[in-house]
């Protein structure tokens, strides 16, 4: 039977909103801390009891707790999945783990040396080269010279930076980063491999490459974190799952049936969404997102929608500035999170000099009959700049939409009535003829 690796307890993280994040110490800072060790104790004292709970009458919206009371157990050699929303606090809790940032309340025990990759470029310091770089990371993980040497060459391989080995990294590009991030996370023998979204930075190759390589190191015996919005990425790799809502766990087990209570209660509208009506509209102070739809050809609402039959994507968003060259974009995911599509409305001028007023816009995509298979649907809703790279907002699962097949009839199934795989069924032109 295998043992527990990592334990969590009773794990809690609050945040007082615009404060200073305190995470660990420099070897300076301890030096000064230790000297005013009296006067800080009692400051955080004070602070300790000034927390309150957010159901507390005086409960003020400057405090967040980003974890709440979390436990769970880790066997040693396990594939943990961490899902949920944005906002949920699955970043939090890797930061917490890779002992990044320090927890308020509960209890962690790890037993075993951690390698983490958690954001781009992550231990990487900017003016060091690549070689410089996978020696300095290996160090703090505690690895002896030969050790890292002995993986030197594997970590280079996969990377696929020998041209940009002496390279300082901060001339690397994103893709780069991550590639030589995730190789010597991967290949310096962690007991515990904790892994962000990051990935998602990589091409497809790239992560499917990750993804191999993960699973290599949890068949040999090593423990995996890994937090993903692509939930056929996390079915393909992880044993159990958590789901994190608001802070909290909602589920924990095995990943099918954590996946499939996700997707259930996702918490997705049907058929609209009125961000005005809510406290705080996606965006940043140059765009807003106010409002998203589903309609029919009669611009109707809808939550469903017959194969047969075209509907639209509608987003109404806000310019709060002049000359935004803009791109509206919607994301359509299946019900088991796998891509399906995304369409964009992108600028005339792929430069980007094509500009926008500020103002209040409207864009819809439509979306034509014979083309989503049957079942459900979630659709994120983007504005970003192409030529900048830049996202204003993107909100992801935001409606759903079920697609139905009334079965009788002559759409795509003709008499078959069975179920047919895939994402797409679009009626297609077909010639069929005998040639002897």
């Amino acid at each position: 039977m295998n043992t527990s690796i990592i334990t969590v307890e009773n794990l809690s993280k609050l945040y007082r909103i615009g404060m200073k994040e305190q995470g660990h110490k420099t070897f300076r800072e301890a030096i000064v801390d230790s000297l005013m060790m009296p006067l800080n104790n009692l400051k955080r004292l004070n602070q300790l009891t000034d927390f309150k709970d957010e159901n507390d009458e005086d409960f003020h919206e400057d405090i967040l707790w980003a974890l709440k009371n979390i436990s769970f157990d880790v066997k040693e050699g396990e594939v943990l999945g961490i899902i949920g929303r944005n906002g949920a606090g699955k970043s939090t809790l890797l930061k917490i783990l890779s002992r990044i940032t320090e927890p308020t309340k509960g209890d962690i025990h790890i037993y075993g040396r951690v390698s983490s990759l958690l954001e781009v470029g992550t231990g990487f310091h900017p003016e060091l080269t690549g070689r410089e770089n996978i020696f300095l990371n290996g160090a703090i993980l505690g690895m002896r010279k030969w050790e890292i040497k002995k993986n030197f060459d594997a970590i280079v391989a996969f990377a696929e930076i020998e041209k940009f080995l002496d390279t300082p990294v901060k001339r690397y590009s994103s893709g780069m980063y991550v590639r030589l991030a995730f190789a010597v996370a991967a290949h310096l023998e962690p007991e515990i491999l904790i892994v962000d979204e990051v990935l998602a930075v990589g091409d497809v190759d790239f992560q499917k490459k990750c993804l191999g390589k993960m699973g290599e190191v949890a068949k040999g015996g090593r423990t995996v974190l890994f937090v993903s919005h692509n939930m056929p990425m996390v079915s393909s790799l992880c044993d159990k799952c958590i789901l994190l809502e608001k802070g909290s766990v909602s589920q924990y087990g095995q990943t099918k049936q954590v996946i499939d209570f996700y997707y259930s209660h996702s918490g997705a509208s049907h058929g609209e969404m009125d961000f005005t009506k809510t406290k705080k509209c996606p965006g940043d102070d140059k765009a807003k997102l106010l409002k998203v739809r589903i309609v029919n050809s009669q611009n109707e609402k809808i939550s469903e929608a017959n194969i047969g039959e075209p509907f639209v994507l509608e987003m109404e968003y806000q310019l709060l500035e002049d000359n935004l060259s803009v791109n509206p974009n919607f994301h359509v995911y299946t019900a088991e999170g796998a891509f399906a599509f995304a369409v964009s409305d992108a600028p005339l001028d792929p430069l980007g000099e094509l500009k926008s007023k500020k103002g209040t816009y409207i864009s819809r995509c439509h979306i034509p009959e014979n083309f989503l298979n049957d079942g459900a649907y979630y659709i994120g809703f983007a504005l970003s700049e192409m030529s900048k790279s830049y996202v204003h907002f993107f909100e992801r699962d935001t409606l759903m939409i079920n697609i139905v097949d009334p079965i009788e009839g002559t759409l795509t199934r003709g008499k078959y009535v069975g179920s047919i795989p895939g994402m797409i069924r679009p009626l297609l032109k077909w010639e069929s003829r005998r040639i002897e």
